[in-house]
């Protein structure tokens, strides 16, 4: 779902960066204090599972990611380093808050550059007052914005020496699935890292977390534990096409705009229309969620009277439906249009980790145009993108 997902690399670089548009010297600050903070906050897992006011759910959890984390490195050939070997409660529902933003008639999002990361499409903030700050400002220059807080984030390895970037309380209690793939994800931003293709490397991660998960529930999981995340699978794929459509609807509108400029209001309602539908959809795909949430809810009712209802699951899917413009939906994309081809890459390689990875690294040595080029002959002809022009054989 849209809120699960990592923040891509940011704060780290930015200790480096200091090329803000708004007061550099104040975002600059909030960002070296707020990476301070976090790493001054984790303890090694063997320690801060010994904490006797630690619940034993916790302590379980916290033991169980260090099998994650060898998983990771031993059998899907990531970096075997400090990170996510520590544990941090920061006392907050997310590690940062990410700010995106388009324009009205494009699914392209503004890019802040800055020096070692360069540019990306998203900006990142350890307070959600100033996430929400800056984006009322871009709004005011006529964008479309969202505000979100992501999980975690990856400091691309460079804090590995002051302990790495640790385990959070923002995502330790997920399930076991999800845990294991976030995970995988942010590994696999050390593993590899291109400089102003956002699109290249959370499609590469989120890859690399899938096909990650999927192996490790393979060979670690309970029959139990597979059918349930097999269960919620289905439900992401059907929201996946949902949003990959109205994407898809959505670039061909901008298209058409583009070469038969309409009036301001013409597009404004032709937008409406698309996100209607887009609305009506969800609001069909939900209820029959609900359906299946009720059920699973009466079977826990049954099985144990004494424990709490959990909360609603997709609260803040709704949230994010409701929100949903040119911003949201470009940066769902840049997480989700080269997924298929990565996953081509790692078949043609048989599956073997190393292989996929020497493949990925060849696609980034080359020039953008090149690299994309070569996405698109890798995307399975049933997922295809808006920037590949497919030409019949």
């Amino acid at each position: 779902m849209p809120w699960r997902r990592s923040g891509a690399s940011l704060a780290a670089a930015l200790l480096l960066a200091g090329c803000a548009a708004q007061s550099p010297l104040g975002y600059y600050w909030q960002a070296a204090a707020g990476q301070v903070r976090m790493l001054a906050a984790a303890r090694p897992v063997p320690e801060a599972a010994q904490d006797p006011q630690l619940p034993d759910a916790l302590r379980q959890r916290l033991l169980r990611t260090q099998q994650i984390r060898s998983f990771a490195s031993q059998q899907l050939a990531l970096p075997d380093n400090a990170s996510y070997r520590r544990y941090a409660d920061l006392g907050r529902s997310s590690a940062v808050w990410n700010v995106v933003a388009a324009p009205d008639d494009a699914l392209e999002l503004h890019r802040w550059c800055y020096p070692v990361l360069g540019c990306v499409g998203y900006r990142g903030y350890f307070a959600e007052a100033d996430a929400q700050q800056h984006a009322a400002r871009l709004s005011q220059q006529g964008l479309e914005v969202h505000v979100y807080g992501v999980p975690a984030y990856s400091t691309l390895g460079w804090f590995n020496w002051l302990g790495g970037d640790p385990l959070l309380n923002t995502f330790i209690r997920w399930s076991e699935p999800e845990l294991a793939g976030l995970v995988f994800h942010e590994l696999a931003h050390q593993l590899l890292y291109v400089q102003d293709d956002t699109a290249f490397n959370e499609s590469f991660a989120t890859a690399v977390q899938r096909l990650g998960t999927q192996q490790w529930l393979t060979t670690q999981a309970s029959p139990a534990l597979q059918a349930a995340f097999a269960a919620a699978e289905l439900r992401r794929q059907e929201w996946r096409e949902l949003t990959r459509s109205t994407r898809a609807t959505l670039a061909e509108l901008y298209a058409e705009h583009a070469r038969s400029p309409w009036s301001a209001d013409t597009l404004a309602a032709r937008k409406r229309t698309v996100l209607a539908d887009f609305h009506q959809r969800y609001a069909r795909l939900r209820a029959g969620w609900q359906q299946e949430w009720q059920a699973v809810l009466a079977q826990r009712a049954a099985a144990a009277p004494a424990v709490a209802t959990p909360t609603d699951p997709w609260a803040l899917t709704d949230a994010w439906v409701a929100q949903a413009n040119n911003a949201s939906f470009a940066a769902l994309g840049a997480y989700e249009d080269w997924v298929p081809a990565f996953v081509s890459m790692h078949q043609q390689a048989g599956g073997d980790w190393p292989r996929f990875y020497d493949a990925v690294r060849a696609l980034a040595r080359l020039p953008a145009a090149q690299r994309q080029a070569a996405l698109c002959a890798a995307l399975p002809p049933t997922s295809p993108h808006p920037d590949c022009v497919r030409h019949p054989d």
